[in-house]
């Protein structure tokens, strides 16, 4: 295992991000060929999608003591008081966040430390302010297991090379010393930065996140990588970058729930048969074409598991014909899904006490311009210091 962390240096008093930091909005979206063609109807109709999908309705803002009273169940405080208690109680919790970095590094499949400066920005910024980080990169031939099992795992996603600033080529791989410059950055800004050999970073992040609500912290995974949902939880939540807001985006329990109408203990299981095009997963529906979202939901609202699915399949029909014909015929291609796509939460990596003090972050604008003075960006940083980000939003902070 190889480790590398940061120094945490002593906590001064806070001091808050200047206000008129601008890079975060300096900077555009790169658009592809098809996405310049795109209307403006059409991308505001994509807004107002992803913002219903982040935003949980009346119905499902119910907690859990409102459902076992409406069962029947007694109760010796009112529902009121209940919700208040559990509130005070979640809100006495302190709160460490989990920086996933390598998809920050990439704009769609095509790799960009510019997108990794524009987002850290607005996270330290908008998001985390104070708040203690762990960062946590990919170690080196951390997906090769996944990949002996699925050649296709990841592999759109191109690797860096020729997509950095020429102030950070050298005779060295382009690789190498763009990793670094990210690591180093991330240490100026007093975030330990964790690496395990043959784990990638969502194993590792998984296994801390466990360790940490142990410790009686909740937990904020930052990340675009929906493989973090089956996680989520009371305690646990994602903080997304949506790129069509602009901003980084809360993501809790009550929009899993709003979003996909089951719990999340079952994401994992919904994925296997449904695959994931953008690991390179594929789904159930590629070799039966009838056997999509609403079946599987269907079926796993009832057995609860996928494993308990297949398991129920193999000795009795649990469903339609060709649901039943799937389950039977394909139960190892769907087992090899699972075995891809499941977190693995016992990577050999301990949380340490030095990581969860509150972050110094006095020197964040200055090491920031220091990046992006070897992206070859200081000019236009310089020129736009006077425009405001964009605020984030948050229905649970």
């Amino acid at each position: 295992m190889m480790m590398e962390m940061a120094q945490v240096r002593p906590r001064p008093s806070a001091v808050p991000w200047p206000s008129s930091f601008p890079f975060s909005v300096s900077l555009k979206i790169r658009a592809d060929a098809n996405g310049a063609a795109a209307t403006a109807a059409t991308r505001a109709s994509k807004t107002r999608r992803i913002q219903a999908a982040l935003s949980p309705s009346v119905s499902f803002r119910r907690t859990a003591e409102v459902q076992s009273c409406s069962k029947g169940e007694p109760s010796s405080i009112s529902v009121g008081a209940r919700g208040e208690v559990k509130a005070k109680a979640k809100a006495s919790k302190r709160r460490v966040f989990f920086l996933d970095v390598n998809p920050l590094c990439y704009e769609g499949s095509t790799p960009s430390l510019r997108s990794f400066a524009r987002w850290i920005s607005l996270f330290f910024s908008q998001v985390s302010h104070s708040d203690p980080v762990v960062a946590v990169l990919d170690g080196e031939r951390g997906s090769e297991h996944r990949r002996r099992l699925l050649p296709s795992y990841k592999a759109r996603r191109r690797k860096f090379s020729r997509y950095v600033s020429p102030l950070l080529r050298s005779s060295r791989s382009s690789v190498e010393r763009s990793h670094q410059s990210v690591i180093n950055f991330l240490k100026e800004c007093n975030v330990p930065v964790i690496k395990v050999e043959d784990h990638e970073a969502d194993d590792v992040v998984a296994t801390l996140v466990g360790q940490a609500l142990q410790k009686g912290y909740r937990v904020v995974i930052a990340s675009p990588d929906k493989d973090f949902k089956q996680l989520i939880s009371e305690d646990v939540q994602i903080v997304m970058p949506v790129d069509e807001l602009q901003r980084w985006s809360f993501y809790t329990l009550k929009h899993y729930i709003e979003q996909y109408n089951c719990d999340p203990d079952s994401d994992l299981s919904l994925r296997c048969i449904l695959g994931d095009d953008v690991d390179g997963v594929p789904g159930i529906q590629h070799l039966v074409p009838a056997f999509g979202r609403k079946t599987a939901v269907k079926l796993l609202k009832k057995h609860g598991s996928l494993e308990n699915l297949l398991n129920t399949a193999a000795v009795r029909t649990v469903g339609k014909q060709y649901a039943q014909e799937a389950l039977t015929k394909h139960a190892n291609y769907l087992r090899r899904n699972y075995e891809v796509l499941a977190l693995k939460r016992d990577v050999n990596v301990f949380l340490q006490e030095e990581w969860l003090v509150e972050r110094n972050s006095t020197g964040d604008s200055r090491n920031l311009s220091t990046f992006l003075t070897l992206l070859g960006e200081a000019k236009l940083y310089n020129r736009n210091r006077h425009h405001s980000p964009k605020n984030s939003s948050s229905e649970d902070r």
